[in-house]
């Protein structure tokens, strides 16, 4: 089947997410079948506004720098579209957009919602008799992604963590006065990217204590057994995952603030801070300690300079796989990582497919097999350590990394 294609990003960026659009773009271009390469500005949003950009008349060298390239080259949107079945009307404008670029593929690269928008597109264009092959492609740092084993996007941010944990800890330890560093690490409902804090632990220094969002969290037991480890150990360094909730699934944060305990400014206002901040305010009180909350925040998800070669490769071996998955005749599928073992016994991956309806909105969590109290267990340490492998031979200019820049040249009929 000849025709155009859309790609799109969605959703919070990555370090390696526009290696799976080079991935995808390379392997439309060369295909023989796609007939044009668009890119999506800013997601689904772009489709629905004509904003496409047409990728073919992009520099070569600016293609070649991607998958090197942080954030989302694309630009990305937090969209949601309604289901088709009760208001079709944006759907109604995409066949519209698909029919006037004759687009007949539509790649999507993102993360839980960016799989539900895929998902409600191939459904639509199915019941409106427009053959159109919707593929999905896996992104998130959070790691949260159902079906796959991991996802594009987690590996670097993981290194990111571990080597920043390391270092932390490495600071933390210059002065004879004693310190309590609270870092905390994105992760709403799952705990990945914080049990990958656990790495810096097990092989230099890291956190002696780890919280995630997969168990609850008792406040004043964290407080009691914080300020024991200080005392015992001199100083003490913590890993929290934003997400960690008291027994009746409350964050904590809310639960101080409901509790008249939060956080007070110089004014004596009450502050809704990250869980980093609460928790070191909190120590501040019982100890005699200089306290520091870091929040890791964005550099998590754009720190391209620690990024994970392995993360790289899978990145962009996901992006052609969802391009020959639709060229092969596949729709509503979303490309997910299955672990192997290669040739000489060591860790390898390979591609699957996996059904957009089985992936979409579903979230996977860190098995609490994992989680001990206040830890990670090692069979997370063997799960994580060989995605952070590898370290890209990256251009420079400068000393300092060369990033894309397109021309963003928008598509004519």
């Amino acid at each position: 089947m000849k025709g155009s294609c859309i790609i799109g990003q969605s959703g919070g960026p990555t370090a390696v997410i526009n290696a799976s659009l080079y991935g995808a773009v390379k392997a439309a271009m060369e295909s023989g079948q796609i007939t044009r390469v668009l890119g999506a500005r800013h997601g689904i949003k772009g489709v629905l506004n004509d904003d496409l950009i047409d990728l073919n008349k992009e520099d070569a060298e600016q293609i070649e720098l991607l998958p090197f390239t942080p954030s989302s080259a694309l630009g990305s949107c937090r969209y949601k579209l309604k289901d088709p079945d009760s208001n079709s009307a944006e759907f109604e404008k995409l066949l519209e957009i698909f029919k006037k670029y004759d687009v007949r593929y539509f790649f999507y690269i993102g993360g839980n919602d960016s799989m539900d928008t895929c998902e409600k597109v191939s459904r639509y264009m199915d019941k409106a008799g427009y053959e159109c092959r919707v593929v999905g492609i896996p992104k998130t740092i959070d790691n949260d992604l159902a079906g796959t084993d991991h996802c594009p996007g987690y590996g670097s941010a993981a290194k990111f963590i571990a080597v920043s944990m390391m270092e932390i800890y490495k600071d933390c330890r210059v002065y004879d006065k004693r310190t309590i560093t609270i870092v905390e690490i994105m992760g709403r409902n799952a705990g990945w990217l914080t049990a990958s804090a656990a790495l810096a632990s097990k092989f230099g220094d890291g956190p002696d204590l780890i919280y995630l969002p997969e168990t609850d969290f008792d406040l004043s037991a964290f407080l009691d057994r914080a300020v024991a480890e200080y005392e015992k150990q001199g100083g003490l360094l913590v890993a929290v995952s934003e997400g960690v909730h008291n027994a009746k699934g409350q964050l904590i944060v809310e639960e101080s603030l409901e509790t008249g305990d939060g956080f007070v400014d110089a004014f004596g206002h009450v502050q809704l801070g990250g869980v980093a901040s609460l928790l070191a305010s909190k120590l501040q009180k019982r100890t005699d300690a200089k306290v520091r909350a870091i929040e890791l925040s964005l550099l998590q998800r754009c720190a391209a300079h620690n990024a994970s070669l392995t993360d790289i490769t899978e990145a962009q071996n996901a992006g052609a796989a969802a391009v020959k998955a639709a060229l092969d005749g596949f729709t509503g599928k979303m490309i997910g990582l299955e672990r192997c073992v290669n040739a000489e016994g060591g860790y390898a991956s390979r591609t699957i497919m996996i059904d957009l309806s089985s992936c979409a909105n579903a979230e996977r969590t860190v098995p609490q097999e994992w989680i001990t109290d206040g830890g990670i267990t090692d069979e997370f340490i063997d799960y994580v350590l060989p995605l952070i492998q590898g370290s890209p031979e990256r251009p420079i200019e400068n000393g300092l990394p060369k990033f894309t820049k397109f021309r963003n040249i928008k598509a004519q009929i």
